[in-house]
């Protein structure tokens, strides 16, 4: 789908990495993840080694209770950093946050020089509560300093950074202690003081981000404040059932990130090596996925990318399962020996594409908490979901132990994983229906179309307003709906308002179904009832001004209705006009619709949209001839 640049202001998500609004914020919070994952694996293995030396160490109860420390801060402060999030100026409070940062580092590199394991795992806590600060300021400050059409490709680059940087962060806080055999810890320290110190000069350059509730008053009760968080952001049925599905989604991960390890070592028989291939494998998917999120939604917050994340997530999994050998591919194999044994290759692109569909399906959802929470509640919510994301965390933990206290296999833990995964993604779909009416309709204008839209920053983001196309298909409204950044209101006859499937999509969106006068006076009193209040709540409302889809290909005269709802509420109205649809699968040319065979995939249709016309000039004749004239030829 080509866009007009007009109506988008930056023209690939990269182009944020050359802008101050963007770049220095990035720069700071990639630096701030890496830190972390150098300085936990760096901790794991100083434990693991310090296990192998004492025989008295447990080091699976000390790996243990150093994750569980980690996460420990999210349960007891989220809520309240969320208050702060959203009471302070955020840029501010990133410097602040850094500069913690280096203090938390100097002290754990006096931990490592003692090699006190007592204090190592303290500073991991205080590493956690950093974390839990800077979340809800992390998600927050974007929607301040991007555009709305911007949100994907931002949170895609944000994933994409994030997951890189846990990668990067393992294989260089395992290497530096594991290289480290005169038991020196220079190089580890120099690591985090660098990072910590390269993050605090970049966030100087982040700019102003004002407080968005300066009179919120603070309380710090960790217990009754963080019921009254999730009790309070649950009352919002959409962003509350996006928690869920983005802490479904660290369960799974979560899961599959902490199996890696023996699966590598005991199923697949490889090395350390072969470990991080398949970490890597993981990160470089998801970090992929999350990226192309953008290219995939045009410069939309498209939630319908969200179930063909989860169905891909499914799918994959379940084929992990299948493609996991019965036995070992051979023993201590290194990187190169396992790449070439028989089957490896599609476990590592199971695994890859398990990533990939991850980053599909979670980076929509933190764009639509972005574009749909209230600016002043933002960063709370944020806090709402970092509970729950730990909280989803720990029962990752919680259910493995069980499934292996049980006896499961790590392939059966991974079979486990697919079927919740779809159980999930159906409660989660059927609670909020939006998610893959958006599907469908994504699918649609993904599969058999390649639109190209000329015009479309002629539609306002905001306010009531009517669009006027013209009428070709079935699948008219999907189309545009698929297209238009904003919801649309679809005025439509009520025979296609019930058509199988479509009805779904139609009623989900909250389609305004219509009869001529003649044939049912109370529905057609009823749908200009409704367009009147449409307009009234300041929605976008679509009417075809035509009335039926056209049986030859030309346009129909338009009918009066349009005007009669202009003297009751008078708004502009947009026309437009739809190119290439004629002779498809869902027009009549060549037979009725639905009952012949696709012309082609990927056909050329296209969108134009023409400047708006105040109220008191519309008139039938001029609105249909500036529709004929952006429809041109192209039937």
């Amino acid at each position: 789908m080509s866009v007009d640049p007009a109506s988008n202001p930056t023209t690939s998500q990269f182009a944020l990495l050359r802008l101050r609004r963007f770049a220095p914020f990035y720069v700071t919070q990639l630096l701030g993840a890496f830190n972390d994952n150098v300085y936990k694996n760096a901790l794991v293995a100083l434990i693991a080694f310090a296990a192998v030396r004492s025989s008295s160490m447990n080091d699976g109860l000390l790996i243990n209770l150093s994750a569980g420390l980690f996460i420990l801060p999210f349960f007891l402060f989220s809520a309240f950093c969320g208050q702060v999030a959203d009471k302070y100026e955020k840029s501010a409070l990133i410097r602040r946050i850094k500069l913690a940062e280096i203090g938390i580092m100097l002290c754990g590199v006096v931990a490592f020089y003692f090699q006190s394991v007592p204090m190592l795992i303290g500073v991991l806590f205080l590493m956690g509560t950093q974390s839990a600060f800077f979340g809800p300021i992390k998600y927050g400050i974007m929607p301040q300093h991007l555009n709305e059409s911007e949100l994907t490709g931002g949170n895609g680059l944000v994933e994409l950074g994030t997951f890189l940087a846990i990668l990067l962060g393992t294989i260089a806080g395992t290497q530096l202690i594991a290289k480290a055999n005169d038991g020196t810890i220079v190089p580890v320290s120099l690591v985090l003081m660098i990072v910590a110190v390269a993050g605090y000069l970049a966030s100087r350059f982040i700019p102003i981000a004002p407080a968005a509730d300066p009179s919120l008053r603070l309380r710090f009760n960790p217990l009754a404040e963080t019921v009254n968080l999730v009790r309070t952001t649950a009352a919002q049925r959409v962003i509350f059932q996006s928690i869920l599905a983005i802490s479904w989604f660290w369960f799974m991960g979560a899961t599959y990130l902490a199996q890696f390890p023996v699966y590598a070592r005991d199923v697949l028989g490889g090395s350390v090596d072969v470990f991080t291939v398949l970490l890597g494998t993981f990160s470089v998917g998801i970090a992929l996925g999350s990226v192309l999120c953008e290219r995939l939604s045009h410069g939309r917050v498209e939630i319908g990318l969200v179930p063909f994340g989860a169905i891909g997530l499914t799918l994959f999994g379940l084929d992990l399962v299948f493609a996991t050998p019965a036995i070992p591919l051979g023993k201590e194999l290194g990187m190169l020996a396992f790449t070439q044994a028989p089957g490896a290759l599609r476990v590592l692109l199971d695994i890859f594409f398990v990533g990939l569909f991850g980053g599909f399906y979670i980076v929509p959802l933190y764009a639509l908490i972005q574009k749909t929470c209230a600016p002043e509640r933002l960063s709370r919510t944020i806090a709402c979901n970092n509970i729950m994301n730990a909280l989803f965390m720990v029962a990752s933990a919680v259910v493995v132990l069980a499934l292996l206290a049980l006896g499961a296999s790590i392939a059966q833990i991974f079979l486990a994983m697919a079927i919740m995964n779809a159980l999930v993604a159906l409660y989660i779909f059927r609670q909020v229906p939006e998610f893959f009416m958006r599907f469908l309709i994504w699918l649609l204008i993904h599969t058999l179309y390649r639109v190209t839209q000329r015009g479309m920053h002629n539609i306002p983001d905001s306010g009531p307003i009517i669009i006027a196309p013209n009428h070709v298909s079935f699948v008219d409204a999907l189309i545009l709906g698929g297209c238009i950044k904003r919801p649309v209101r679809f005025v439509m006859y009520h025979k296609i308002y019930k058509i199988p499937v479509l009805n779904f999509i139609f009623r989900t969106a909250g389609a305004i179904p219509i009869a001529g006068q003649r044939e049912d006076k109370q529905l057609y009193d009823q749908a200009f009832q409704a367009m009147q209040q449409a307009l009234d709540d300041g929605d976008l409302l679509c009417i075809f001004p035509e009335g039926e889809i056209t049986r030859d290909g030309e346009m129909n005269p338009f009918k009066p209705g349009i005007v009669r709802l202009l003297e009751a509420r008078p708004v502009s109205v947009v026309p437009v006009a739809l190119q290439g649809l004629w002779g498809s699968f869902f027009s009549r040319k060549g037979g009725p619709a639905f009952f012949k065979m696709p012309r082609r995939l990927f056909a050329r249709i296209g969108i134009n949209v023409g400047e708006s016309i105040p109220a008191e000039l519309v008139s039938l004749a001029d609105l249909q001839g500036r529709v004929q004239c952006l429809r041109g030829d192209q039937r």
